[in-house]
């Protein structure tokens, strides 16, 4: 093992994500244009978490720190250790609400201690496949981890090889927005809730709208509202998020493509620009935070 010297910094790039989108259940992924910026230093010994923002009173001190953990996971695959490190980020991606606050972390991670081990580079097939594959591992499902490394739209599953994943175009007039509850939901309670078995035509009606979603994503979307219907999962999840299901019902009536974000409650709307500016300002209870489709995490500056 080679070990690093203190004082190389690195500073990545990671993007919110929201997952399932109504009918691709832990297969569809999207990144948002929803960024978060990290920085790591190499320090003479010990770990520093210097974080502020969203979860910030929450989240552990030390090397078990989601980023340093996912640091420390990568260095070590890559053959190299560190005498301490010192974490700095202002976390604006809120937790528990169904925008990938951990995938984005696991990825900032993983990228760091790439960046930290090979400098400021190009991202590559085989690098996004490196982080990819640790970052699914880690996070034990693929669809966010896999919108967070490639931005965009994505469409992941697990095959004979590992994870893989294919990018879907995006047409250039989808936007998006997020209406954002004051409270968290965690994902583990949020599965709880889901039966162990569908019936097959239920199975049936979700596999031919999430290929319709794929088109709409990509040529029509005036086919995003039919192409987000889902009878999987949202409404099994309504006991955890009853508030989060009615307004994703009422905005859905008014003719909106409005979904639950991954596990929620974190309400999302996709459409085109213009039809999303006619929603609700501020619905009681939530934050409306106006975005686009994202970009995939980057390594921004290596120092040192």
């Amino acid at each position: 093992m080679h070990r690093l010297e203190p004082g190389r910094q690195v500073t990545v790039e990671v993007p919110a994500t929201s997952a399932n989108l109504g009918p691709g259940f832990d297969c569809f992924g999207l990144a948002l244009s929803w960024r978060e910026q990290v920085e790591l230093t190499v320090t003479d010994g010990g770990f520093v978490v210097d974080v502020t923002g969203e979860g910030a009173d929450a989240v552990p001190r030390d090397d078990s720190h989601l980023i340093l953990r996912s640091t420390l996971r990568g260095l070590a695959d890559l053959g190299h250790t560190v005498p301490g490190l010192r974490l700095r980020c202002h976390s604006t991606i809120p937790h528990g609400r169904g925008l990938g606050s951990s995938s984005a972390a696991i990825v900032a991670g993983l990228l760091a201690a790439a960046g930290l081990v090979g400098g400021a580079r190009e991202e590559t097939a085989e690098s996004r496949r490196w982080t990819l594959q640790h970052a699914a591992t880690i996070e034990g499902h693929p669809d966010n981890v896999a919108a967070a490394v490639h931005g965009g739209f994505v469409l992941a599953w697990t095959g004979s090889a590992g994870v893989e994943v294919a990018v879907s175009p995006v047409h250039p007039d989808v936007a998006a927005t997020v209406f954002v509850p004051p409270v968290a939901v965690a994902t583990k309670a949020a599965r709880g809730l889901l039966p162990p078995s569908v019936p097959h035509r239920d199975a049936a009606r979700n596999a031919g709208r999430a290929a319709l979603l794929v088109h709409a994503l990509a040529h029509d979307p005036d086919q995003l509202l039919p192409g987000t219907a889902d009878w999987l999962h949202q409404d099994q999840r309504r006991p955890a998020m009853p508030d989060s299901w009615t307004l994703m019902n009422h905005l859905r009536g008014l003719g909106h493509a409005a979904v639950i974000s991954g596990a929620g409650p974190t309400v999302l709307v996709l459409g085109r620009r213009a039809a999303l500016q006619e929603l609700e300002a501020e619905p009681l209870g939530f934050r409306r935070v106006p975005l686009a489709v994202g970009g995939g995490a980057a390594i921004t500056a290596v120092d040192g």
